[in-house]
């Protein structure tokens, strides 16, 4: 087969939502440089509505939990995939799981790509002794490498833009032409990733005061949502959708809103793929890790201050955090991110 005749890539990203949604600019790439190219991606069935409006790529669901568990699931998975035709493998994720997918490929004679994750440079950039404190390459630039080696360079121009969703009509009452619309997800998987409640509650008292803001709250989880449903109920442009909109209409909400708020993490990547302008808070990790939202100036990454914690980034997801490194998003002051938002939604 020639490297670039017409053919069908299983690409492989098993993992968290955030890692999931930044294969999207890379995807729409390719649906506009390659449209004959046809992509399998082998994911989580939740993550589904992320690609609807992609004709080339389609989800198959990996049971991990279920019948591909463990070493005999893993078997019986290469097998289904196997009958789909696949004629090249792109591994995103490059952990033991897909590993062993991709090797039971290539013994079959499919040609495997695997994604460099930079380990050593990522070891680097969180040691606490001789830190090499630098930019490495960006996770879209990984995944963009993998397609490169297998025959598909990809040239970045505005097609890497999600197209905005249309609004449901029961939905519709969360936009004002008189107010901005604003999302605000303020959680993360990890503590020293995430704005303390106390500051971001005084952002969002800031900005309801306004009068200028309709602001959209997003979560997951019971513990989530009472702290949101709280500030819904003290604050008058306040929101909590926190389990109360599928995952498709949640997808809606974002597209259209006129800036969002997030942590590093996964809904700071969702509001970037449609072109949102996406302030993102940073604690114990950095952007230099290479995950901040795809397409974002360096402007709306605000970050702890690292004069009073040098250690930063302390590890690569923020799961480290070292003993006196509690505090470290208290140095993110709450005027700071509200100027930020005001500068995006009412600048000139």
């Amino acid at each position: 087969m020639e490297k670039n005749s017409p053919s069908q890539v299983l690409a492989i990203r098993l993992s968290a939502m955030g890692d999931v949604a930044m294969t999207i600019p890379v995807f729409n790439l390719i649906a506009n440089q390659y449209p004959e190219l046809k992509i399998i991606l082998l994911t989580k069935l939740h993550f589904k509505p992320l690609f609807g409006h992609l004709n080339n790529v389609s989800v198959f669901p990996a049971e991990v939990k279920g019948k591909h568990r463990g070493l005999l699931g893993l078997g019986r998975l290469f097998l289904e995939l196997n009958k789909l035709g696949v004629s090249r493998v792109a591994d995103l994720h490059n952990v033991l799981r897909s590993r062993i997918i991709g090797l039971l490929f290539r013994f079959a004679g499919t040609d495997i790509e695997i994604i460099d994750k930079g380990r050593k440079g990522k070891k680097a950039l969180t040691s606490h002794k001789d830190k090499i404190f630098e930019p490495l390459t960006t996770t879209f630039n990984r995944y963009r490498e993998v397609f490169a080696r297998l025959g598909y360079p990809i040239t970045l121009n505005d097609s890497w833009l999600t197209p905005k969703m249309g609004i449901p009509d029961k939905l519709q009452y969360l936009f004002s032409k008189k107010k901005n619309t604003l999302g605000i997800a303020p959680f993360a998987a990890f503590t020293g990733k995430m704005y303390p409640t106390s500051l971001m509650e005084e952002v969002i008292a800031y900005l309801n005061n306004t009068g200028e803001y309709q602001i959209l709250l997003f979560g997951g989880g019971e513990k989530e949502k009472t702290i949101t449903k709280k500030w819904e109920n003290e604050y008058i442009n306040c929101t909590s959708l926190v389990n109360e909109v599928s995952f498709e209409e949640e997808l809606a909400i974002i597209s259209n809103l006129k800036a969002m708020v997030a942590m590093d993490s996964g809904n700071g990547h969702l509001s970037a793929m449609f072109g949102v302008p996406t302030i993102t808070l940073w604690g114990i990790t950095h952007p230099y890790a290479g995950f901040a939202p795809f397409g974002q100036p360096e402007a709306n990454s605000i970050l702890a201050d690292r004069a009073d914690f040098p250690l930063i980034p302390t590890s690569v997801y923020g799961n480290k955090m070292p003993e006196g490194y509690e505090k470290v998003m208290f140095t993110i002051n709450p005027m700071r991110v509200v100027s930020r938002i005001d500068e995006i939604c009412n600048g000139d």
